[in-house]
């Protein structure tokens, strides 16, 4: 409802007492993780975010997002490592792709 209506600051404080609730509920800490990263809370989206890979390290959503909250972090080296691995797993998702051929495209300008 919070996310169709536009409202990721409020999807996160109907889904903060969830987690904390069910800590081993991906589902919902998944969807924590996108409505910070939604509302621009990168800090608790990479937190969520890095649960959720230490716990599956073969999800390849967690890992794309993670990566491109690091990006938006303004740390493109970090994200680089999670875009392969998420690319790597899932080599079809055009998203997946583009992200990780931007932040190479980041790190690369960088080392210049």
């Amino acid at each position: 409802m919070f996310f169709e209506a536009g409202d990721p600051t409020g999807a996160a404080r109907l889904l903060e007492p969830i987690v904390e609730a069910e800590p081993g509920n991906s589902s919902v800490r998944q969807l924590l993780a996108r409505a910070y990263f939604q509302s621009a809370q990168l800090n608790r989206a990479e937190e969520q975010l890095r649960e959720l890979v230490d716990r599956d390290p073969s999800d390849h959503y967690a890992h794309h997002v993670l990566g491109r909250t690091l990006e938006r972090m303004n740390r493109p080296a970090d994200a680089l490592r999670h875009l392969r691995i998420a690319a790597a797993m899932y080599s079809t998702n055009a998203d997946y792709t583009a992200a990780l051929r931007r932040v190479e495209g980041k790190v690369a300008g960088g080392r210049s």
